[in-house]
């Protein structure tokens, strides 16, 4: 997650995503810098807008945040089983996420 955070930054700030310049902001942080992990986010990154990238992922955060009201016991179980599968899907992600500090 820190890469991603120091990318982010650089990006907020107006400065170039680079190796370098990720490596800066790491070490300030006192992360122990990975030359492996910071390649493969600057080359992840090579080509991506991120503004674009940011504005989409809030787009979709949204979308799943307000669903559609409807009525019908139909679409109240779809409801149902929309809000059983997020939450499985969040359940999987804080397990995978719980694996990255522990």
């Amino acid at each position: 997650m820190e890469y991603i955070y120091s990318a982010m930054l650089l990006h907020k700030a107006g400065k170039e995503v680079n190796e370098d310049n990720v490596k800066k902001v790491l070490e300030s942080a006192g992360v122990k810098v990975e030359e492996a992990r910071v390649k493969a986010l600057v080359s992840a990154l090579d080509g991506v807008n991120i503004d674009e990238a940011i504005k989409e992922a809030s787009v979709q955060q949204i979308a799943v945040a307000a669903p559609a009201q409807s009525g019908g016991q139909a679409t109240e179980k779809k409801e149902e089983k929309k809000e059983e599968d997020q939450g499985k899907k969040a359940e999987e992600a804080a397990a995978g996420l719980g694996s990255l500090f522990s």
